[in-house]
């Protein structure tokens, strides 16, 4: 009897326990976090589908608040109203280049881009019209509309914020009305600033539609991965062309400054943007860790002011910010009201190593620069362990991120015409994928602007990579002399050699009258007849190095071979003989150009020089045709051009090879004129190309040298039988 009742207790209890778990009085607790659950990508500071997407840093975030927070507030929202909230920026929050771009434009001219003409009436601050300017400039642009692959307004965009003076008003139905819009397809909008007060969204105040958007402070949750580009926010005062180059002169070992990390800006008192400022002090120790802030800003500050602030404001002056940034290892770049700030760039130029606590900012051109390179990525809740973190790197590794600070500030991110044209550039990358850039050819010199994938994605083609990859430098050349006046007699220097560029109006000589060589002779007849033609990518060069002679130039074979196995050292720069200078003219303030025998030097001519042919490629292609066709007009100022680019490039000097007593620039013996280096005009023309070129950089990339070498043993006494290039010292 007594197990009876007990069977039917049990068996009533477990009915009960089923009746109520039907009736959903018990809810099994299920995982919100599995082990497969992606990282939260807000956290991380990279986006999604960006070639270096993990970027843990030094610091490693645990699980998001802000996701856990997002959870429990959404719980009860239904799916539509997800979708709604997700989407209200703007309505192609889903695109990607395959689903929201036409390539189509882009398969009959190749990657073409079209600025709109600037509507009457419109004004366009200086920032944007900078914008404007560089891709105008560039080999890009096209006035034609039908042969565009992109399209830019000419509406000023940049700032969003409804109370800055720089806010477009009715934005969207101009936008709306142009003819071409199709709804943003194949547009891209540039945008630094946007929302205001006191959410600083990141809403435009119109929607872009399908249009792509290159955007300062964007958050990695509103980042479209392949679309969108991540710009550095960067001010009214940032130079259009040009740039200053970076602040490390050297290296110093061990790498550590005065200090070690250090911060110098404004402190918010409410709002966004002001967790992370107002909890500094806590690791500011005013020794090696010099984090300042001032809550002295805006009209009503005072109104807000705590009880540090008289502090904080008395401490902050004392110290000068140059000499912080200049003098401190670390840089800290918290976020402000906005998730970038004017501190990333200023850290970079100034070679202090960044070190971002900004949770969520899809750092700039993250889809081609890995930042863990150049930057230490932080998070804004693990700000107490900064310091700590920032200690434990290695001094070999703190070398290393402060070089490559210096890398990217000078490829892509001291001018406005760099951060435009790099901009462009990823575009063009997705656009033609089949020849876009390796990761190394962006994140290492001299830079993705100046490895143009057109000409090769093999590494190895490239003048830059030879080391990297662990191969020496070819051991063939192709001498290519540029012949300007008609062939007289086998006596001329020009009938020494065995390769020709015919640059002369006169008809080709007959065969008979070429010398007989022991090596191929090619000569190819110039079809425009002008001296940039020299410089031509020729497919008939079949070396990578260039021996680059004019038809006067008198060099023997010796010195050929000498200057060759000199450049086999040196594949990236110009090796040669004739040397000239450049000098800064203080009285007329203009750049000076000098032939005259002094301690240094800043170019070797090309008249007598061996270089890589991807320079020829470069020359061809980088160079705007305004000023290829004023070297074509005054058929002078070539080699001045080249010396420029080069060096722009590489960021180094030319190389001179041993001196002889006299360089030759002999007459033409059956002319009736002197050779063009004794005319007058012709150094005065030289005059102005110096300056018109540094105008057109916007800077002078041109490098004084000391450096000249010679063979080993030259001049040394011993006998004359013990050294390889004894015919040298006969010269």
């Amino acid at each position: 009897m007594q197990a009876k009742k007990r069977y039917l207790i049990l068996f009533s209890t477990g009915a009960c326990l089923i009746l109520l778990f039907c009736l959903g009085g018990i809810q099994v607790p299920l995982s919100r976090r599995g082990p497969g659950r992606p990282h939260d990508r807000r956290l991380s500071g990279y986006g999604p589908g960006a070639r270096w997407r993990h970027l843990s840093g030094y610091l490693q975030p645990f699980s998001s608040w802000e996701q856990d927070r997002s959870d429990d507030l959404t719980e009860h929202i239904s799916p539509r109203q997800k979708r709604d909230a997700n989407s209200g920026l703007y309505t192609g929050k889903r695109c990607r280049m395959e689903s929201c771009f036409d390539f189509s434009l882009c398969e009959r001219n190749g990657f073409k881009v079209y600025v709109y003409p600037q509507q009457k009436g419109e004004k366009l601050s200086e920032s944007y019209q900078n914008i404007l300017s560089s891709i105008e400039g560039s080999r890009f642009y096209t006035s034609d509309p039908g042969q565009a692959c992109l399209f830019v307004l000419s509406l000023d965009t940049l700032d969003r914020d409804q109370l800055s003076p720089q806010y477009v008003h009715n934005l969207k139905a101009k936008i709306q009305n142009l003819p071409l819009w199709n709804g943003g397809k194949n547009h891209i909008i540039f945008n630094l600033y946007s929302g205001t007060w006191p959410d600083y969204t990141e809403d435009l105040g119109f929607d872009i539609g399908l249009a792509m958007l290159a955007k300062a402070s964007i958050s990695t949750e509103n980042f479209r991965p392949d679309f969108d580009v991540s710009i550095p926010l960067f001010s009214k005062d940032h130079p259009r062309t040009g740039g200053e180059k970076g602040y490390l002169k050297y290296n110093t070992i061990p790498p550590y400054r005065k200090y070690m990390l250090v911060f110098k800006g404004k402190r918010y008192l409410t709002g966004i943007g002001s967790d992370t400022r107002n909890a500094l002090y806590h690791i500011h120790n005013s020794e090696d860790v010099v984090l300042l802030t001032t809550c002295k800003h805006g009209k009503d500050w005072q109104k807000h002011k705590d009880a540090r602030c008289d502090k904080d404001n008395a401490e902050y002056d004392k110290y000068d910010y140059r000499e912080m940034l200049y003098n401190s290892t670390f840089c800290l770049v918290p976020r402000g009201r906005r998730l970038g700030s004017f501190r990333f760039l200023e850290a970079l130029q100034a070679a202090c190593v960044p070190v971002m606590l900004s949770n969520g900012w899809e750092l700039p051109f993250s889809e081609i620069i890995d930042w863990n390179r150049a930057a230490v990525i932080g998070d804004e809740r693990l700000l107490l362990q900064i310091p700590s973190t920032v200690r434990s790197i290695h001094q070999d590794k703190i070398l290393s991120l402060r070089q490559q600070t210096q890398l990217l500030w000078e490829a892509y991110f001291n001018s406005v015409e760099k951060i435009v044209l790099t901009t462009l550039e990823i575009i063009q990358d997705r656009v033609l994928l089949h020849t876009s850039r390796s990761n190394l050819m962006w994140n290492s010199l001299p830079g993705g602007l100046f490895t143009l994938p057109q000409y090769s994605t093999s590494l190895r083609d490239f003048p830059f990579y030879y080391a990297k990859l662990g191969i020496k430098p070819p051991s063939k050349f192709t001498a290519i002399i540029h012949v300007v006046t008609p062939l007289v007699s086998q006596s001329q220097p020009v009938m020494k050699s065995s390769w020709f560029l015919w640059n002369c109006e006169k008809p080709l000589p007959a065969k008979h009258r070429w010398p007989a060589t022991s090596v191929p002779v090619t000569v190819i007849e110039g079809e425009s007849k002008v001296i940039s033609s020299r410089f031509l990518p020729y497919n008939t060069i079949p070396t990578d190095a260039v021996f680059s002679l004019d038809e006067d130039t008198v060099l023997s074979t010796t010195e050929v071979d000498f200057a060759f196995t000199v450049w086999q050292s040196f594949p990236d720069r110009i090796v040669g003989y004739p040397a000239r200078s450049h000098f800064w003219d203080s009285n007329k303030e203009r750049w000076g150009y000098t032939s005259k025998w002094t301690n240094d030097y800043s170019m070797v001519l090309t008249g007598a020089a061996i270089y890589h042919k991807y320079y020829h490629y470069l020359y061809t292609t980088y160079l705007p045709a305004s000023l290829k066709i004023m070297v074509d007009q005054m058929s002078n100022c070539e080699d001045i051009l080249m010396n420029f680019l080069v060096s722009l490039v590489t960021k180094l000097p030319p190389i001179k090879v041993t001196q002889k007593k006299q360089y030759k620039e002999t007459m033409m013996g059956q002319s009736s004129r002197a050779s063009r280096w004794a005319d007058p005009d012709h150094f005065a023309q030289r005059q102005t190309c110096m300056n018109k070129f540094a105008n057109w950089f916007g800077t002078m990339p041109l490098i004084h040298s000391q450096m000249r070498l010679d063979p080993v043993l030259f001049k040394d006494q011993v006998s004359i039988l013990r050294k390889k290039y004894r015919d040298i010292e006969r010269l």
